[in-house]
């Protein structure tokens, strides 16, 4: 699924799950092999956004919380156990032992 919209000046096609029928959010567990990652890369990496570019400016533009709050930094570090939502998406961040 992808939704195109223009938000703040921004086009967006954003890609991803966003509602279930029920209305309930999805929880998306996401792995990862080394931490920290910067949040955009987690929004590319799950096919969220189309680009890096465009996961920065959806971030600039307050659309991303990291456990609750709006975050602006797009290199913000995630760490396991964070909690990053988007469009409808709830990404739990979780470490794979290699």
């Amino acid at each position: 699924m992808s939704i195109r919209f223009r938000f703040e000046g921004h086009k967006y096609n954003i890609k991803g799950r966003f509602m279930n029928k029920d209305n309930s959010e999805n929880i998306i567990m996401v792995s990862i092999r080394t931490a920290p990652v910067e949040l955009y890369k987690i929004l590319k990496m799950e096919n969220l956004v189309a680009s890096g570019g465009e996961a920065k400016f959806v971030i600039a533009d307050g659309l991303v919380t990291v456990n609750g709050e709006i975050e602006i930094r797009k290199r913000k570090k995630i760490f396991p156990g964070d909690v990053v939502e988007f469009a409808g998406n709830r990404l739990q961040i979780a470490l794979t032992e290699s």
